[in-house]
């Protein structure tokens, strides 16, 4: 593996306190000498929950996205909120988001969305024996739950309304770790 560049100094961008932009001056092991940007993550990442309303099927919450100006069929999803740990933050939207709580949570692994630029990570939490029960969010409206079974992702890749790359990344996961963990190959 390679050598961590050296940061030769550090930078703040100031882009109206919305976003917390670092500059690095960086050295590599060979010498070369480059200048990187990289947003820094504000508060304490987020968790995306792969609920499992079934052993072959997930639920999926179609929540209104103002990027593309459409409604998005993704996975419950949201911040980590002060003095949360994973696993609270994962209950806590799970039950905002879709109504349910969890018996059973497993934080599976943390994903980034742009590494290259971005320090802010998400947590990817699987929720199993589920049972119902709803906190007032901070969603404008309901959202509609979908149940998917995971035999069928591979037809929901390629619609429309699920483009969010989290999502899509985690739902893989979160069905290949299934069949790891029914072959005994994962706890």
């Amino acid at each position: 593996m390679s050598k961590l560049p050296e940061i030769l100094a550090r930078h703040e961008l100031d882009f109206g306190g919305r976003f917390h932009v670092e500059r690095l001056d960086l050295e590599f092991s060979n010498g070369v000498k480059r200048t990187y940007e990289r947003m820094q993550p504000r508060g304490r990442g987020a968790v995306i929950v792969a609920a499992m309303r079934d052993p072959e099927t997930l639920l999926l919450v179609s929540e209104y996205a103002c990027g593309p100006h459409r409604y998005e069929l993704g996975l419950v999803k949201g911040r980590i909120d002060a003095g949360e740990r994973v696993e609270e933050a994962a209950e806590r939207e799970l039950k905002e988001e879709a109504g349910f709580g969890a018996r059973r949570l497993t934080v599976l692994r943390a994903m980034t969305l742009a590494p290259s630029y971005m320090g802010h990570q998400t947590w990817l939490v699987l929720a199993e024996d589920l049972y119902p029960e709803r906190l007032p969010g901070d969603e404008p409206e309901e959202l509609e739950v979908v149940p998917w079974r995971l035999d069928a992702l591979h037809e929901l890749m390629l619609r429309e309304d699920c483009s969010e790359g989290r999502s899509l990344a985690a739902m893989f996961i979160v069905r290949e770790y299934l069949a790891l963990r029914a072959r005994g190959a994962v706890e």
